[in-house]
């Protein structure tokens, strides 16, 4: 094949595209449903293109992309880095750890110091809720929240979504339960944010500690049962029990909580159906999973992580405002 035709086939579609409402992604509750739509539609693309023997195309070569994590991170900044290396955009990794910030530095002062380098994005996780936010009203860079503490992870509700919209269709009037750790998960508020957005009913299962005060206001059911939950819904998205957030006891043991809140095959053996399983990870096996429904037919917990890339791909693509690959 001549080189042409090559570069012809690795095209994105963009002729009917638009761009996204916002210059940042910060969090699901600031986005549209139109926004929503519009990167769910673009991953599609970029899953079929990271899935040809080629896997990079040149749409970001002219893009520098910073990585701030100032929380501990494996599968996102990793999925984030790939994403980036995919588009072929320069990419700085920084870690607190090692940096100014342990000498006082403020956050921003490192964010400046890093963008006078000539950076054209940044993706940051940081402990303290807003962080992403504080950042958006006092840089000119494009910021992509890669979760802010206990507040937001909206790109972990973009590929929930699409990974249930792969499995199930349009999520309109589908039934989704989220069990486990509410009142410490970000990725819980991003995903009632982005579920509803999209017409689908939520609800909320876990111990009522776990369970904020008001989160019904957000137009979700709450239920302690679940196997009440699991009975009810089409999805069950287990929650990570978050121990390093909590600062003091919110249930008698790990022991415990397995048995009354962990979904194993004996629950789902019991259900006049199938339903589809989901984790963000990193699971506790044995606690809100066992293995052998972590690593069942039920599970699509690797297809998440496959693609978390192109969800990624299509946010960074659509916030540089390319046109073609």
């Amino acid at each position: 094949m001549s080189k042409p035709a090559c570069r012809k086939k690795q095209e994105l579609k963009t002729d009917n595209m638009s761009q996204l409402s916002s210059r940042h992604v910060i969090g699901i509750e600031h986005l549209t449903v139109d926004d929503i739509q519009l990167i769910l539609k673009t991953a599609t693309q970029f899953k079929e293109i990271i899935n040809r023997p080629i896997k990079k195309v040149p749409t970001l070569r002219d893009i520098t992309i910073a990585n701030l994590f100032f929380e501990n991170s494996t599968r996102t900044r990793i999925s984030f880095e790939l994403a980036q290396k995919r588009l072929s955009a320069d990419v700085i990794n920084f870690s607190s750890s090692s940096s100014s910030v342990k000498k006082g530095e403020t956050l921003l002062d490192t964010v400046n110091n890093i963008l006078s380098m000539k950076v054209d994005m940044i993706v940051m996780r940081h402990a303290s809720p807003g962080a992403a936010h504080y950042l958006s009203e006092r840089i000119d860079a494009s910021i992509v929240n890669a979760g802010d503490g206990t507040h937001e992870h909206p790109t972990q509700a973009l590929l929930d979504a699409y990974s249930m919209q792969e499995k199930l269709g349009d999520l309109k009037g589908k039934k989704i339960a989220i069990i486990g750790d509410i009142m410490h998960s970000r990725v819980a508020l991003s995903n009632i944010y982005c579920l509803k957005k999209l017409g689908a009913e939520v609800t909320l299962c876990g111990p009522p500690t776990l369970i904020p005060k008001y989160i019904q206001q957000l137009g979700v059911h709450v239920i302690h049962n679940v196997d009440e939950a699991l009975q009810w819904c089409d999805v069950a998205n287990v929650l990570r029990i978050q121990l390093e957030r909590q600062n003091t006891k919110y249930f008698p043991s790990l022991r415990e909580y397995a048995l009354y809140f962990g979904v194993n095959r004996e629950r789902l053996e019991k259900l006049d159906k199938e339903i589809v399983i989901m984790h963000p990870g990193p699971i506790n096996r044995g606690v809100e999973l066992t293995s052998d429904v972590a690593d069942s037919e039920h599970s699509i917990i690797l297809d998440q992580v496959e693609n978390g890339v192109a969800v990624r791909m299509a946010v960074l693509y659509l916030l540089a405002n390319k046109g073609q690959v």
